[in-house]
């Protein structure tokens, strides 16, 4: 039993392929380098250089490593950046997708854990966001993902494939000093890199109708995050019954002023961030919880803000 993880040596991906082999699975990490390093994939397990656009690679790597399953992480992830290239984003994330499937179909690979998005939700009008809640993706980026679950749920129907799709928002954290989140779109390095360079990290807007004004997402550990992937992904081998989706959510969220605090504890570095103005389109809480993952998937909450800080500033300054 080997399982293939794409995008196996970025920041998540790196994580679930070391969550699979604490587990006792064989892994094979897949991965273009676009914006993974190859630092991040252990020694000891088999490593592919390429994208998930070229079918004839992922077939050949599937047979020689005896594959039986896939956890797919790989794509294009900036949100915002999508809707300034939407081509770009369809063709890594959708074309990506059925070039995937089309070469598991191909030799006999059918079972997938997928990495979606709470992107796929858009801004909901509800408190807390469930499964069932409706999908009303509002960038490329959501778009692609609820496409690729689409493509699951179709192949599932027209080749007996299994999967599940893990949504979530804000992956933070680290779970080895070594595997840091090098995105230049997402907040823990940004702020980072503020604080590094002596700039002062921002907050977009504190008149939200939240208890300290500021938005209020759910953040989650990546450590945490992989943990479900690979409990996903052992289900899925040995036939258990599992969901088509799954929220891996906090239930109750943090604050972009309750990160800004947590970032001067973990830190050391005493700041006060500067207010800016609203960003268009940022809602005032958005968040999920994670009752199913809980129950089927080992999901929680085991790593506390604090936690995420100190383990994503250690990883930081270990890549400076």
């Amino acid at each position: 039993m080997s399982w293939l993880v794409t995008g196996g040596a970025g920041y998540i991906g790196s994580h679930v392929v070391r969550a699979l082999g604490a587990a006792g699975i064989d892994t094979v990490a897949f991965d273009d380098l676009s914006s993974g390093f190859r630092a991040f994939v252990p020694e000891d397990v088999p490593f592919v250089q390429g994208t998930v656009l070229d079918g004839t690679l992922l077939e050949r790597t599937m047979r020689d490593h005896a594959v039986t399953g896939v956890v797919h992480v790989a794509g294009f992830k900036y949100a915002g950046v999508s809707v300034e290239r939407p081509l770009h984003t369809y063709e890594q994330n959708v074309t990506g997708m059925a070039t995937l499937l089309r070469a598991m179909a191909e030799v006999g690979v059918d079972k997938v854990v997928f990495s979606s998005s709470a992107a796929v939700y858009g801004t909901p009008d509800v408190d807390v966001v469930v499964e069932e809640t409706p999908k009303a993706p509002e960038s490329p980026y959501g778009e692609s993902k609820l496409i690729g679950e689409w493509l699951l749920r179709d192949m599932e129907v027209a080749r007996g494939f299994t999967t599940t799709s893990l949504r979530y928002f804000n992956v933070v954290g680290s779970g080895q000093p070594d595997l840091y989140d090098a995105s230049p779109h997402n907040l823990f390095p940004l702020v980072f890199d503020a604080l590094l360079a002596g700039r002062t990290p921002r907050i977009n807007g504190d008149d939200y109708a939240t208890p300290d004004g500021t938005c209020v997402r759910d953040y989650v550990h990546v450590a945490d995050l992989a943990h479900s992937h690979a409990v996903a992904a052992r289900k899925l081998e040995t036939g258990a019954p599992l969901q088509r989706a799954y929220n891996l959510g906090s239930g109750d969220g943090v604050s972009v002023r309750q990160i800004m605090d947590a970032m001067a504890r973990g830190t050391g570095i005493d700041f006060r961030p500067e207010v800016a103005p609203r960003r268009a389109g940022d809602p005032a809480r958005i968040v999920a919880t994670g009752e199913a993952a809980a129950r089927d998937l080992e999901w929680a909450m085991r790593h506390s803000l604090d936690d995420m800080v100190t383990s994503a500033w250690e990883a930081r300054r270990h890549a400076a």
